[in-house]
């Protein structure tokens, strides 16, 4: 895999990531990696690259299953393509979260002054990520255009709930629940802003008080013009919790210097989540380079995305393992909220196994649905009761897909372990990856799966 620099956090080269940093930025700066995905992003054609792999076999939905076995090859082809609109999908969600928390931070780290580069750096970053979302967005819609039709954008299934025992829908087809306060009609609910102000307060006032002066620019802007503390629920930081959690994250991060640093480590959790599989397409690209083959251009994206991300890898492990030892020791306060940030990262993306997408570790309980669908689908035309029997097999029966996704698992381990070592402030539960060494086993994530398979079956016409 590509090395990453390896940072001296002894005292007397403590300065030593400031010189890394312009280095990187320089870097950055010349490179054309970015470039070169908008020009595959505006021609992308599916039908050109319908008929070549993306990337060698492992890389498929539900591979090693007893589905995958039994599939043909343009079935097999099929999945190979949808795993990459997948988890590109989940990319782009996780580059919109950095798009928000770079500016957030960047706001803390100007205020600080001294890093001007850094500051630089991150604004490059963000504009590049803007650039890498727009191109997994592309080809992702157009992939699944073209595999699924509209079952890959539909949300409902049909459910023997009666209509009044259903749970709303949005229009973005995520499940909510009927709002305790209804505001009159053409009024806005109080809550929000009450919310917000509370929130405000207390971080600002009572908890982070000595940290005023650091306050983020980009989040007083926003305050200035009546808007919401920004909560992204989409992507790995939505995931961490509710969204006054999420609201109470964005406000500690864009409020102390120690805490925007924070979210590097997390930052960082997701650069080596998408590299641990990415790397595989970059060795893909290589190869059909090197034998002067053709090359589908979503393989293409994948290996200058990794060449750019390199640059934003390192800004994550800088700001992480060395930038923090240039501020003021962490408040009691400053190290929970630390803790906590890293833990829930933690928890909600790196303490499972999944039977069907090699490269991610957690529950499949959110995938049964997309599944369900993905059978039912031209891919494969299953029946509803067809598509359970072979979700029960692919879900809840050990097969060759598990071994597979422990090669990720524990190579991911492996890399955050070395990374956290030296970082003083962690519990040990983080610092160790104890959530992460516990979620690699088998038999919990099938029983898991089992019992989430039958709640979604009970939901479910079999008509």
């Amino acid at each position: 895999m590509l090395d990453l620099p390896v940072l001296d956090s002894s005292p007397s080269s403590d300065k030593k990531h400031l010189k890394l940093t312009e280095i990187n930025y320089r870097r950055n700066t010349e490179s054309d990696y970015t470039e070169r995905m908008e020009a595959l992003d505006r021609a992308f054609d599916y039908e050109r690259d319908r008929h070549h792999v993306w990337g060698e076999p492992e890389l498929s939905l539900l591979y090693g299953t007893p589905l995958y076995e039994q599939a043909s090859e343009s079935q097999k082809l099929a999945l190979n393509h949808l795993y990459w609109a997948t988890q590109y999908n989940q990319t782009a969600a996780t580059e919109a979260n950095t798009v928000l928390y770079n500016q957030v931070t960047t706001g803390v780290f100007a205020a600080m002054g001294g890093y001007d580069t850094l500051c630089k750096e991150l604004d490059l970053e963000t504009e590049q990520e803007r650039h890498h979302i727009h191109a997994f967005h592309t080809i992702g819609y157009k992939t699944k255009k073209a595999l699924l039709g509209q079952a890959g954008f539909t949300a409902t299934i049909a459910s023997k709930n009666k209509p009044s025992q259903t749970r709303q829908r949005t229009s973005k087809g995520t499940a909510k629940t009927q709002p305790k306060y209804v505001a009159s009609k053409g009024q806005e609910s109080p809550l929000p802003d009450f919310q917000d102000k509370a929130l405000r307060f207390a971080t600002r006032q009572i908890f982070l008080k000595e940290q005023s002066l650091y306050y983020s620019q980009y989040l007083q802007q926003l305050e200035s013009k009546g808007e919401e503390i920004p909560a992204q629920t989409t992507g790995l930081v939505g995931q961490l919790g509710s969204r006054p959690l999420l609201k109470f994250f964005t406000l500690n991060c864009g409020s102390s210097p120690f805490l925007a640093s924070v979210f590097y480590v997390a930052r960082f959790m997701a650069n080596m989540l998408l590299k641990n599989y990415e790397y595989r397409y970059f060795q893909c690209h290589r190869n059909l380079e090197r034998q002067g083959e053709f090359i589908p251009a979503p393989v293409a994206v994948s290996y200058y995305h990794l060449l750019d991300e390199s640059f934003h890898t390192t800004t994550s492990q800088t700001i992480a393992q060395d930038l923090y030892k240039d501020f003021a020791k962490p408040t009691a306060y400053e190290r929970w909220v630390a803790n906590l940030i890293i833990y829930q990262a933690q928890r909600v993306a790196l303490s499972g196994l999944s039977a069907s997408l090699p490269g991610i570790f957690r529950s499949d309980d959110a995938f049964i649905l997309p599944l369900y669908r993905l059978l039912q689908s031209p891919v494969f035309n299953f029946s509803p009761s067809e598509s359970l029997h072979w979700l029960e097999q692919s879900l809840c029966q050990e097969h060759e897909g598990f071994q597979v996704n422990l090669k990720y698992h524990d190579r991911l381990l492996t890399n955050l372990q070395q990374m956290f070592t030296d970082i003083d402030y962690l519990w040990g539960v983080n610092r160790e990856m104890r959530l992460m060494v516990k979620g690699g086993a088998i038999a919990p994530v099938l029983e898991q799966n089992r019992k989430a398979l039958r709640q979604f079956a009970a939901s479910v016409s079999l008509d």
